[in-house]
């Protein structure tokens, strides 16, 4: 991709100067639908966010919620799609790599992870490299880092034929007292990055997700997909919970889309600071990097920290214990965000302006209509097989049996049931954990598919007797320019605010995905939602039938005649 005419022109007045080509880079991914949210975000002040329970909800890192008065949870969903299609085992590695780094930027501790995932139809032989690759990589990454993975969903649909979609979600542990935010505290403190040195991978990662998927994207977007490192993240996770516990950090914003450009300027952006930055300073591990490559890589495994400057050699101290790189790379101003590179100026902008300043999109949309299908009389002993036989019907176990799901202890409901069961010893209380979406539902009518998949989520909880208790979400649809592919977007952003609101149940937060487009089409509007309940204890009842009991059916279809 390269920054519109539209947008240069519009950038340019702002600046009263030509561009420089880094600034041109930057604000091209900053900018971009996957940093921005410019055709989204209209849409999102849809959802109620707020809630008794809410301590931070959306715009930061992860959401934060209280569990009781001294115990917090956060929560935090994000996509890794056009990557885990390019290099499916990379691609999904490093999605469970941010979302844990998410995590880390609250102040918290990761304690399990929920992937949802979709591929196409499973007789396809390329589906099912996809669907391999991208478990293989969740899996690995995992266990590495030592993160349960423990629920989730796999959907197959021929729809994600040429872009599947891969949906991780992470729960954290924190409190009051070590509760971090990513906006930025004082004039005068320093930028600090920790961890991995940067390399060239993962360049234009974040316009690389603004775009839809070429036929060539296999060979052609292979340099946009960062190259994860789980035992570094390991160590970075250990590192993060020594900073938090020494009050070392003022702030924080893991290293995702748009590098250390999207890290930092989002960072005194958000505390209505600049910032003073120089590129040289950055540890890199490749030679003859220049500014561009420096501020834009999306290299994994790394942190920036604003941190006060008589502080910066004790996290130092802390990095070199954990064997991660450190680099003092500039400070919080009051005035404009400002890069150098070898003694010369070549980012000279309004942090603000950077991380919030794309306009919104005046999109079109076609409202969707419910799919109406003639279905014939069914041969019940037929339908029956093919339900069971189904691929999305069939265990999971083949997927999470790959996943260590217990390692941390925590785990008192294992993969496999409708919703998983952790034990928060902090507050000697359960909390479940349910995530994803049915394609088939919100592609026959996204609205009322949506509204579905906000209920079966809620109703997981409550199988293991939780009461919900927030919910972030992962809205996935296809190329928004479309009028009736943002339509279907539409439609299932009003359907989970709807049933979210109708339940109680906040949304704190999300992500969204667009231009999930290929060579094969949109896939199916796809709202992935994560929720967290909780429950007095850690014991829930099963669902394998004991026979020796009653089945009992609650409830009744509207409309149904009374049954006793």
């Amino acid at each position: 991709m390269a920054l519109s005419d539209a947008d240069e022109s519009r950038i340019r007045a702002e600046l009263d100067r030509e561009l420089t080509d880094t600034e041109r880079h930057l604000f091209e991914n900053l900018w971009s639908e996957h940093c921005a949210y410019r055709s989204s975000r209209p849409l999102l002040s849809r959802f109620s966010s707020e809630g008794e329970d809410v301590v931070v909800g959306p715009g930061d890192d992860a959401a934060v919620v209280a569990l009781d008065e001294e115990t917090y949870l956060t929560l935090g969903v994000e996509s890794h799609n056009h990557p885990s299609y390019v290099d499916p085992y990379d691609g999904a590695a490093t999605g469970v790599g941010g979302i844990v780094r998410d995590t880390l930027s609250m102040g918290a501790y990761p304690i399990a992870l929920a992937d949802s995932l979709y591929f196409g139809d499973f007789d396809r032989e390329h589906a099912r490299y996809l669907f391999e690759g991208v478990v293989e990589g969740i899996s690995h990454y995992g266990n590495c880092i030592g993160v349960p993975t423990v629920t989730g969903s796999v959907a197959f649909h021929d729809g994600y034929e040429g872009n599947p979609l891969v949906n991780v979600a992470c729960l954290g542990v924190t409190n009051e007292d070590r509760l971090v935010t990513a906006a930025a505290k004082s004039v005068g403190n320093k930028l600090v990055l920790v961890g991995n040195a940067t390399g060239r991978d993962g360049l234009g990662g974040a316009s690389f997700a603004s775009e839809d998927l070429g036929e060539d994207a296999e060979t052609e977007d292979r340099p946009a997909v960062q190259v994860g490192d789980p035992y570094a993240e390991k160590l970075l996770i250990e590192a993060n919970e020594r900073l938090i516990d020494e009050d070392l950090v003022r702030a924080a914003r893991d290293l995702g889309a748009a590098g250390l450009g999207g890290a930092s300027a989002e960072l005194v952006a958000k505390g209505g600071y600049g910032a003073r930055i120089e590129l040289t300073n950055v540890h890199q591990r490749e030679p003859n990097m220049n500014a561009l490559e420096i501020l834009l890589a999306e290299s994994q495994e790394r942190m920036c920290y604003e941190v006060r400057p008589e502080d910066v050699d004790a996290v130092r101290e802390i990095a070199d214990r954990f064997d991660l790189g450190c680099s003092v790379i500039g400070e919080v101003i009051e005035g404009n965000y400002v890069c150098t590179f070898d003694g010369e100026t070549v980012v000279d902008a309004p942090a603000e302006y950077l991380a919030d300043g794309a306009p919104m999109n005046d999109l079109a949309h076609v409202e969707p209509t419910p799919q109406e299908r003639d279905l014939p009389d069914p041969d019940l002993d037929a339908a029956f097989e093919t339900v069971v036989g189904h691929p999305n019907t069939a265990s999971k176990r083949w997927v999470y049996r790959q996943y260590d799901h217990e390692v941390g202890n925590r785990t008192a409901k294992r993969p496999g049931d409708d919703a998983a069961l952790l034990a928060v010893h902090e507050a000697e209380q359960g909390v479940a954990f349910s995530a994803g979406a049915d394609p088939n539902w919100t592609d026959a009518a996204p609205y009322d598919g949506a509204r579905a998949v906000a209920l079966e989520n809620a109703t997981n909880l409550a199988a293991v007797g939780a009461r919900p208790l927030a919910a972030v979400d992962c809205l996935n649809g296809g190329n928004p320019e479309k009028p009736a592919v943002y339509g279907g977007f539409s439609g299932v952003v009003d359907g989970l605010a709807d049933m979210c609101r109708a339940l109680g149940t906040p949304v704190v937060g999300g992500n969204v995905s667009l231009y999930n487009d290929s060579a094969t089409g949109p896939v199916a509007p796809t709202p992935t939602l994560a929720v967290v309940g909780s429950k007095d204890g850690y014991d829930a009842p099963g669902t394998a039938l004991a026979g020796d009991g009653t089945l009992l059916i609650v409830g009744e279809p509207a409309g149904a005649p009374s049954t006793t």
